[in-house]
């Protein structure tokens, strides 16, 4: 399988290049277009208690888009809801991913995504207490909103991010939650109350927006909320 980028940054598209009887699993919605002879499952993936896990719990569809190509081979393209980046990352059985709510795209079949409890740090940093989890082999595409930043961490080092730009994380990173300043009068002139602090060593992946400004720009804007 070939997974082809276009459009980067700011509107990205992934297109999975599909070899005979190739098949790559999406985000329900995901699809923008494909060949015509390309077949399509979607189905609640690992059964409905795993699909309610991952869907109440972790942020995303319910059901699961498998798509499969024929003898010959085939493509489709996935785009993501939010203007931004669109990034490739290789999994392995000793390097699983953690992944934010909404950050998940597509993946390869060999990739196992489930739903792990991120502990009340992330709850309380307003992303949910639950993160998915990429793991086993293949290829898994994150989406972001703005453009991509990643970071090779080394042992030790320490990285603060803003809870709503994190997207992904290295499952050897470690995450603990403070606020933005050692004062609380200092925080909520800022407007950065809490971050997460992400200490090495692995990658950090983060993203230039943060998704919650355009929900509130949109409900600020919408009609009849204007003086």
């Amino acid at each position: 399988m070939d997974i082809q980028l276009r459009h980067n940054p700011s509107f990205s598209v992934a297109r999975a290049v599909l070899g005979p009887g190739e098949a790559i699993r999406a985000e329900s919605g995901a699809m923008m277009a494909m060949a015509a002879d390309i077949a399509l499952d979607a189905k609640i993936e690992g059964g409905l208690m795993k699909g309610l896990k991952r869907s109440v719990l972790g942020g995303e569809s319910l059901f699961i888009t498998t798509a499969t190509a024929p003898a010959h081979g085939g493509w489709i393209d996935f785009a993501p809801s939010l203007p931004g980046d669109v990034t490739v990352v290789e999994i392995t059985p000793d390097r699983p991913l953690m992944i934010q709510k909404g950050s998940f795209l597509c993946a390869e079949n060999g990739v196992e995504i489930d739903t792990q409890w991120g502990g009340m740090k992330n709850l309380v940093g307003g992303e949910g207490g639950f993160l998915l989890k990429a793991s086993g082999q293949g290829q898994v595409v994150l989406s972001t909103y703005g453009a991509l930043d990643r970071f090779e961490l080394d042992a030790g080092q320490r990285v603060i991010v803003d809870t709503n730009h994190m997207v992904a994380f290295a499952e050897s990173v470690t995450m603990e939650l403070k606020k933005a300043s050692e004062s609380a009068w200092k925080s909520m002139k800022s407007g950065e109350g809490l971050v997460f602090v992400f200490t090495g060593p692995g990658e950090l992946m983060m993203q230039s927006r943060n998704p919650d400004d355009i929900v509130r720009y949109v409900a600020a804007n919408m009609p009849g909320q204007r003086n």
